[in-house]
């Protein structure tokens, strides 16, 4: 019962902190694709998602193996966990890669400057990985919740 309590409680506040997070960063971007304003913004707000969604993405899969520890080769937990990498490797993609590059672009003055047409694209793609892939884990879960 406490190991329940403690796994569901992880999961939720992984949920929490990692989509809230995703979903203030993903909307920045993809208002930052035209505009100055929202590309600057972006800029800033980075630094604070960054970190809360690697945190969110680690509570996930800690309290997912604690919680289902019991249905850990389910079709749902294989699911989840494939989803998992795919977040991690998106991860890796927009922490060493567009973040590094946003940053110097700030170190340069030229946070406000649109980014390349190339780069917004691949950040586009990897916003609907993120999106898709935060979503239908939570819905996944919430439907091995509600039908047990």
């Amino acid at each position: 019962m406490i190991l329940n309590f403690i796994g569901l409680f992880i999961l939720l506040a992984g949920f929490v902190i990692g989509l809230g997070a995703v979903t203030v960063i993903d909307l920045h971007g993809f208002l930052g694709r035209r505009s100055k304003y929202w590309t600057e913004a972006t800029t800033r707000t980075h630094k604070v998602t960054k970190p809360l969604i690697w945190i969110g993405i680690f509570l996930v899969i800690v309290g997912e193996f604690i919680f289902f520890r019991n249905q850990m080769f389910s079709p749902s937990m294989i699911y989840l966990l494939i989803v998992a990498i795919v977040l991690i490797l998106n991860g890796f993609f927009l922490s060493f890669v567009v973040s590094p590059y946003m940053l110097e672009r700030e170190r340069h003055h030229e946070e406000g400057k649109l980014l390349p047409k190339s780069l917004q694209n691949k950040i586009m793609i990897s916003l609907l990985f993120s999106d898709f892939g935060w979503w239908t884990s939570l819905a996944l879960v919430v439907w091995n919740l509600v039908s047990k």
